[in-house]
């Protein structure tokens, strides 16, 4: 029996280049095909991978396309073609099969995360073992690793064979400690301080909250950021020419410690000596002017030059125009120090939206993001009313980010394709409430919401409250789409029980059962009108040191009331988002009046105004007036009256504190209200990237009135302090400490520390 040995991969390649082949190996039509060596791999796989068939003929190019085939398939360690009369004979041998995957000694990522980090290399359980791959898959777990700032992590392999060539394979990580940046330094610093040019830096030294910011943990990403920012800062302020010469980065040999050095040339300030427009000019010259941030005189700004490529860019957009181009030439003087600029216009080809696509609303059904737009498929493409979707989605509360992107669409330059992506935020919440008083002990109270009900939109609330002063049962529900054009409708149902003998106010109980239905009309994008109306029964309970004008309340009108009460409000939300305003003003105005047992009516207005300072800072400014009294001969029942103090009013004084008091020294509530607060938010020293996460420094004011008292301003009650407010993870977190200023001695009651917490799941 004659065999005549084909080829093998390395020997086929050899034989090829020198000839050899060609001598030795004569073409022939195959009679059969036969495969040995297969232990896991069926048969049928090989023959997949053939260009060669039964009663076809072998040639030497089939040959080389067979044994490449067979080898990418990464299934063999070896493979040999042999002819034995005229029969073709595929021997094999197989690589050995993953049995198992072990990993020991990883605590830095959850092992779900490292399989999948595995996967992606190409290791995992049930795949053909090669050692190219497992190398590959450990300098890959590395890497992520060094990413966490672990520099001195080891990754160790072990492979042991199994039966049924098969083999298991553990991974072995040393960790090692999270490598610290000791020190960055800026060499070159003259104009400004180093320190004061290491605030813009993202990355920095360990401080008291880098341990949750991760910011002392270097990353080359993040050094690149901050040298960009470096660069902007020098040039805002109109050193043009400056430079970063070199940047040197520098672990220790024990790869804890981490050292940055950055040589940086300053260069020389420059003015702006002209500003002049160019181009291709669609729109007048004097209304593209006034988009114009920089004038000649000006200090030279990049951030102001490019805050007027953007403005003339965004003002073609809103005209269709979505691929508008405004660049900006400098010219520089170096003897003068002067900087002229032209700014050339390209308008671009005016352009329509063909479709909007939105992705990533897994549990958020399509049409109630789709609702929120304002752009519509088939019109002109117009920035200013995707901005405006964008907005209008962020302010729904159930997204924690939206991201906007303009593709063109093949083949047709006049159209595109918008896409909003969209990242879903928990909107379910658990809340709970706290605070910390020297009379009343611990206050809590919480709330079970879901303001995404089933991707709906729709909000559902069930609160329960069993604080010593409130014990409230309430379920509330609201559809904002409960037609097309945007009316939204809802209902309140709830059983509330307030205890206020343990507070300052006189002491007296209620029980309310109550009801009622809620309607909303939008008037505009930013303004909107409610109305709705309210059924309570209400039953009082008083005791015998209850002040007497309680007393005389219920000898007069008795202890059980019944009666409904018409709403009405408007609001008007100016602000640049709901989560985390910097901008803008919002304005809430209603009434309410009611009919029954008792006849009251309430008046009330609250305002916000927010501007920002800096790029971190914002000024906050709010004011709150209410005003309440009766009607048909009849006094505003006492329980309907007026309080201020405490963590959403003055803070520094206890809640519902200020106010008349009778001769005990009970508070009792008023008729007029005036509250306000001036507030400056910033970030959290260590953490100015961490927008969740913001200090405040504050002065709130307050006072109520009574009937018949003349309101006099000089009433009003001053506190001062600083808070915290954090997004945490777990909820928000609110957190205050004032120091009242003019507190009245023996008559004022003080409560310095307040805070509130909530958790989202």
């Amino acid at each position: 029996m004659r065999k005549r040995l084909l080829a093998a991969a390395a020997v086929v390649l050899l034989a090829v280049a020198t000839g050899v082949l060609g001598q030795s190996f004569r073409p022939f039509v195959v009679k059969d095909i036969r495969v040995e060596g297969l232990q896991r791999t069926e048969a049928g796989t090989v023959f997949s991978y053939l260009p060669v068939k039964v009663g076809e003929t072998m040639t030497e190019e089939k040959a080389q396309q067979a044994l490449r085939a067979l080898f990418a398939t990464g299934f063999f360690r070896d493979v040999r073609l042999e002819v034995e009369n005229d029969v073709l004979l595929i021997v094999v041998e197989e690589r050995p099969s993953i049995a198992q995957i072990d990993l020991l000694g990883i605590k830095e990522f959850e092992t779900d995360v490292v399989k999948r980090i595995l996967r992606d290399a190409g290791l995992s359980e049930g795949r053909s073992f090669d050692r190219a791959v497992l190398d590959r898959a450990e300098q890959e777990l590395k890497r992520q690793y060094l990413s966490r700032g672990r520099y001195a992590a080891e990754v160790q392999s072990t492979v042991t064979p199994l039966e049924r060539n098969r083999v298991g394979i553990s991974i072995s990580v040393t960790e090692g400690d999270v490598a610290k940046i000791r020190s960055i330094n800026i060499v070159g610093a003259q104009v400004f301080s180093e320190q004061t040019l290491l605030e813009q830096f993202a990355l920095r030294t360990p401080g008291w909250l880098t341990w949750y910011t991760k910011a002392d943990q270097y990353s080359r990403p993040k050094l690149a950021a901050d040298l960009e920012t470096l660069k902007s800062y020098y040039q805002d302020r109109g050193y043009i020419d400056f430079a970063v010469e070199s940047t040197q980065v520098s672990i220790t040999p024990d790869k804890r410690d981490i050292y940055i050095t950055i040589n940086i040339v300053e260069g020389e300030k420059y003015s702006v000596s002209d500003v002049q427009l160019g181009g291709e000019m669609l729109l007048p010259r004097e209304e593209l002017q006034k988009l114009v941030r920089i004038k000649a005189g000006d200090v030279f700004s990049r951030a102001r030059l490019t805050e007027t490529t953007k403005a003339i860019t965004d003002r073609l957009g809103n005209d269709g125009y979505a691929f508008a181009n405004a660049s900006a030439v400098p010219q520089l003087d170096k003897d003068k120090r002067t900087v002229a600029l032209s700014i050339l216009i390209d308008p671009g080809r005016r352009v329509y939206v063909r479709r909007i696509n939105v992705g990533g609303n897994t549990r958020t059904r399509d049409e109630v993001v789709r609702r929120e737009m304002r752009q519509l498929e088939g019109a002109y493409y117009d920035a200013s009313k995707i901005e405006l979707s964008k907005r209008r989605l962020d302010r729904t509360q159930y997204f924690k980010d939206v991201s906007v992107e303009t593709v063109p669409v093949a083949g047709s330059p006049d159209q595109i394709d918008v896409n909003f992506t969209i990242e879903e935020k928990p909107t379910g919440a658990i809340q709970l409430g706290a605070g910390v008083s020297s009379t009343d002990g611990a206050v809590l109270s919480g709330s079970v919401s879901q303001a995404n009900i089933f991707g709906s939109g729709k909000f559902v609330s069930a609160t329960v409250s069993t604080s010593k002063v409130n014990r409230t049962y309430a379920l509330s529900y609201l559809n904002p789409y409960f037609t097309v054009d945007g009316i939204s409708q809802g209902f309140d149902v709830y059983s509330r029980r307030i205890d206020a003998t343990s507070l300052s106010v006189g002491k007296y109980k209620t029980d309310t059962l109550g009801g009622g239905l809620k309607f909303g009309y939008p008037l505009n994008e930013t303004d909107s009108i409610s109305y709705g109306v309210i059924l309570e029964d209400v039953k009082l309970d008083l005791y015998q040191d209850s002040p007497i004008r309680f007393l005389e309340f219920e000898q007069q009108f008795g202890n059980r009331y019944k009666y409904g009460a018409f709403n009405m409000g408007w609001l008007r939300d100016r602000r640049d988002s709901a989560l985390l305003p910097t901008k803008g003003t919002l304005t809430r105005a209603g009434g309410e009046v009611s009919a029954g047992d008792l006849e009251y009516y309430r008046l009330n207005l609250f305002h916000q105004w927010l501007h920002p300072l800096t790029r971190t800072t914002t000024l906050s400014l709010r004011g709150d007036i209410g005003y309440v009294d009766g009607y048909q001969n009849k006094p505003v029942p006492f329980f309907k009256n007026l309080y201020a103090g405490g963590p959403d009013s003055v803070r520094g004084f206890e809640a519902f504190s200020l106010g008349p008091q009778d001769q005990d020294g009970n508070v009792l509530g008023g008729t007029r209200k005036i509250t306000g607060s001036a507030e400056i938010l910033f970030p959290v020293p260590g953490a100015q990237n961490e927008k969740s996460l913001r200090l405040m420094g504050f002065v709130d004011t307050g006072q109520v009135w009574g009937a018949g008292e003349t309101l006099a301003l000089g009433g009003l009650r001053y506190s001062a302090g600083v808070g915290l407010a954090w997004n945490s993870p777990f909820g928000p977190l609110r957190l205050s400490f004032a120091e009242p200023l003019n507190e009245k001695k023996g008559f004022d009651k003080v409560q310095r520390l307040q805070f509130t917490f909530g958790s989202s799941f």
